[in-house]
């Protein structure tokens, strides 16, 4: 049973791509952070395992959902959607709007002990980049979701790191947000 649960967790974690803004009531909000820079603002919500980006500019909203479940999420404006396994690109652009989203999703399944070396080494990212996190304990060990955000100009980087102890799992998704200038 507890190989099945496993497989079918990794295996559900997928990236949604909207062209609206996602309302907080749909999910297990934990974490909230804003950053305004230039013309765009970015917020990023974390959630147990799960994360949304919303990025504005002008009249541009578009939302990434990374969630580890298929059912219940909104339907309207998915541009697209994606399992998160293995390896994966993705490149979208708002014609409209000048921009570009860019998306690279990796997953891996880690040992106990690289999995509980890799937590480790996540907390202390956490502390030295006072980077946005959740963590929480589950009865397969400690789990974590951590974002980091580096405003530029032009564009803003994103690096999601999901670490679920069931398993050994774990999710990075680095995401661009591209916008033509000023």
């Amino acid at each position: 049973m507890d190989v099945v649960a496993k497989q079918l967790s990794t295996q559900s974690f997928q990236v949604v791509l909207y062209s609206r803004a996602l309302h907080p009531e749909l999910f297990d909000l934990r974490n909230r952070r804003v950053v305004t820079h230039g013309r765009y603002e970015l917020e990023s919500w974390l959630m147990p395992g799960n994360h949304v980006l919303r990025f504005e500019m002008g009249d541009l909203c578009a939302s990434e959902l990374v969630i580890d479940r298929e059912d219940n999420l909104p339907s309207t404006g998915v541009v697209t959607a994606f399992p998160c396994a293995g390896e994966r690109d993705y490149e979208h652009e708002f014609k409209d709007h000048k921009a570009k989203y860019l998306s690279t999703v990796q997953t891996e399944t880690l040992t106990e002990n690289l999995y509980l070396a890799t937590h480790r080494e996540m907390l202390e990212h956490v502390r030295e980049n006072e980077s946005q996190s959740f963590s929480w304990e589950s009865d397969f060990g400690q789990n974590l979701s951590v974002v980091d955000v580096q405003p530029l100009h032009h564009e803003v980087h994103i690096q999601a790191y999901h670490l679920i102890a069931q398993g050994g799992f774990v999710l990075r998704t680095q995401s661009i947000f591209e916008h033509g200038g000023d």
